[in-house]
């Protein structure tokens, strides 16, 4: 069971555009050195609308050899192709990744049928663990929770990152309609401390990449229920779980992560490093939660 702060990893990147290898390995290591729980690969965080299928693939295979077994390993591969996902998919598994997560299918806007017959599409195809990835803000498509019931009967389909703007709400009945072992993951760093102290199973973050030591702790005391820890820690947390979608995501993040020298200034067309008027404001958020600079 994969629980408490996951990453949702940026791809590090030349200010070209292509994907550093090393500075990806040394990112693993450090997130590994401060206590991060699982890492997702390749998510959309990680830029993968603009990583073809080959760069996709070596993203992923090259983080489960780096992480070798120490953490989990979730891969990134859905797509608003049904084929292409499951393509991504296959690589997830030949690769030995623990997990793949799957975002619903964006741009196409498919019927709740649609999206039914989408994922269970991918299950039957690759025998891996699925979670799905519910975003309508990002991908003009809400996955209901009676279709997640409906999904979280087969057998490799085993839970969902929710990330709507009622997601708090939405967890319950999602507990109610899918059973107790189906894993919750919140997918909003502003309310995802709230979540997992009403019975979600954890957070896959995009503060993590900024911030993993105190990502893990504010999550372990979560988990256990002790709020008052829990809550101490998102608070001194609050600015970055803001300021780190002042722009397109991953913009802010990308340029925080390389402002505490972990990676260079790589990120890829249509999008562009952080505009000079939003620096301050990430740089107080950073330092609001002690992140060295």
């Amino acid at each position: 069971m994969i629980r408490g702060s996951i990453v949702a990893l940026v791809t590090p990147m030349d200010e070209s555009g292509v994907v550093d290898e090393k500075q990806l390995s040394d990112l693993i290591e450090f997130h590994i050195k401060e206590g991060t729980d699982a890492i997702v690969s390749v998510g959309t965080t990680g830029e993968s609308a603009t990583l073809n299928e080959s760069e996709h693939c070596a993203v992923i295979r090259k983080t489960v050899e780096v992480v070798a077994g120490r953490i989990p390993v979730i891969a990134g591969t859905g797509a608003n192709s049904t084929a292409e996902a499951i393509t991504l998919t296959k690589c997830a598994k030949e690769v030995g990744a623990d997990a793949a997560l799957l975002v619903t299918p964006y741009y196409n806007k498919p019927t709740q049928e649609g999206l039914y017959l989408h994922y269970k599409a991918i299950a039957e195809a690759v025998d891996i663990p699925q979670i799905l990835y519910n975003v309508p803000g990002r991908t003009a498509c809400d996955m209901l929770p009676e279709t997640v019931a409906r999904l979280s009967s087969i057998k490799n389909i085993i839970g969902i990152k929710e990330a709507s703007d009622f997601s708090v709400q939405r967890q319950h009945e999602l507990r109610e309609l899918c059973g107790k072992d189906f894993l919750l993951y919140s997918g909003n760093d502003d309310t995802g401390c709230q979540f997992c102290l009403e019975g979600g199973d954890g957070v896959i973050s995009v503060t993590a990449n900024v911030a993993p030591a105190l990502m893990h702790e504010l999550y372990q005391a979560a988990l256990s229920g002790d709020q008052k820890r829990a809550e101490i820690i998102d608070l001194k947390l609050a600015a970055l779980h803001r300021d780190l979608f002042l722009e397109a995501n991953p913009i802010p993040v990308k340029w925080a992560v390389a402002e505490m020298g972990l990676m260079g200034k790589g990120i890829r067309l249509p999008l562009t490093w952080l505009s000079e008027e939003y620096h301050d404001s990430v740089h107080a958020a950073m330092r609001q939660a002690n992140i060295q600079i």
